[in-house]
């Protein structure tokens, strides 16, 4: 037995009727998302886009990270992107919660400190999607012909509100 029978049983049903079998790997529809890891947020379907339409980058909170830049410098460059989403959303852990509060339920939940982890909390949704906006559009490597735009996804309507 293993812990992840249960999802590998629904692998191999998803298996059964698998279309992607040779895809390419490029943005079909040119786009690449930056959203957060919250599981309420499902990026194709928010906007009407199936596999192998965009790039999509998690991380907590939705951020420019360096990280995030990484992956959508090779996006535009070479993965057909034209057009950058950075999709923060409403309820998010990381927007809700201070560095402090995040490091004690961390530290409560693990059994051990954790004072030193960083959590890159938001303290203003609106002002830090402002920021990965200039960010990204300042990047010497995100061409002036890439289309970025900067909206909050609302998990309770599921609808998006364009904001930059």
């Amino acid at each position: 037995m293993s812990d992840f029978d249960d999802l590998l049983t629904a692998n191999r049903s998803f298996a059964d009727d698998f279309q992607l079998g040779g895809f390419d790997g490029v943005a079909h529809a040119g786009v690449a998302i930056v959203t957060c890891m919250d599981s309420r947020i499902d990026p194709l379907n928010m906007l009407g886009l199936k596999a192998g339409d965009a790039k999509i980058f998690r991380n907590p909170g939705g951020r420019i990270t360096e990280a995030a830049l990484e992956a959508l410098v090779l996006g535009v460059h070479l993965l057909n992107v034209d057009r950058i989403l950075v999709v923060p959303h409403t309820r998010c852990a990381m927007a809700s919660k201070s560095e402090q509060e995040l490091r004690e339920a961390i530290s409560k939940s693990a059994g051990q400190d954790a004072s030193w982890q960083y959590f890159h909390v938001v303290e203003d949704q609106v002002a830090s999607l402002a920021a990965d906006i200039r960010a990204l559009t300042a990047h010497p490597l995100i061409p002036d012909t890439v289309k970025v735009g900067g909206f909050i996804y609302d998990v309770d309507t599921g609808l998006l509100e364009q904001k930059f």
